[in-house]
């Protein structure tokens, strides 16, 4: 082998493999394309405590993607490499929002869809599945549920909490009950007629209840 052979190796030719242009067309596109689904993301969040990490880890993604997949559509002894890495990957982050996994396939087939140069149903399959999210995750439900948690001196004062809450609700289920040394402690989920929550402080002032705590529940605090 010469000195010349070596740099005719197969690594050497794949660097002119892509032009530079279709590199900075897709760095460029899937970055706007992951801007757009981080904005649409902090736009639709309904959770406590937004996590801007979050929000940057879909730009990444999308733009990472985007770059593997032109790199595997170039050279199909790659792809067949590429598979077989990817298949030792394990994710260990614990997804609490259903709606955040939407959101990581979301940035994930925008990447895919625009690396294979199919540019017009990435912009418009981002801009559609954008435009629905913002429709429906921000819109006001019928009625606002919340969660009540009352702490009764005993059986007597939880019968007439219940009772209480029940003339002043449209519904009220019991999510747990706990019986501690005489002292008995309800969560109960609410669907108010009006939002009004002035009646807490009538059922605090009760006799036999401890305590009257509301706050608004969408799920995530118990099953």
């Amino acid at each position: 082998m010469t000195f010349q052979d070596i740099f005719k190796s197969s690594f050497l030719e794949n660097v002119a493999s892509i032009s530079l242009l279709d590199m900075a067309l897709t760095i460029l596109l899937s970055f706007a394309l992951g801007l757009f689904i981080f904005l649409v993301y902090r736009k639709t969040y309904r959770g406590v405590m937004y996590s801007s990490g979050f929000g940057v880890t879909l730009i990444a993604l999308t733009m990472i993607t985007a770059t593997v997949i032109l790199a595997v559509t170039s050279n199909v002894v790659l792809s067949l490499g590429m598979v077989g890495a990817l298949s030792i990957v394990r994710f260990r982050t614990a997804i609490k929002d259903p709606l955040d996994i939407a959101f990581l396939f979301w940035a994930i087939g925008a990447g895919i869809i625009l690396a294979a140069g199919m540019i017009p149903l990435a912009v418009i399959g981002s801009v559609c599945v954008g435009v629905i999210l913002l429709a429906f995750v921000n819109r006001a439900p019928h009625s606002r549920p919340y969660l009540v948690t009352l702490s009764c001196a005993g059986q007597q004062a939880e019968a007439n909490a219940r009772e209480f809450l029940a003339q002043r609700a449209l519904r009220a289920t019991v999510k747990s009950k706990t019986v501690v040394s005489g002292t008995i402690e309800l969560n109960l989920e609410l669907r108010l007629r009006e939002d009004n929550t002035d009646f807490v402080n009538q059922l605090s002032e009760m006799p036999g209840v401890n305590s009257a705590v509301l706050v608004s529940y969408n799920g995530d605090y118990m099953g």
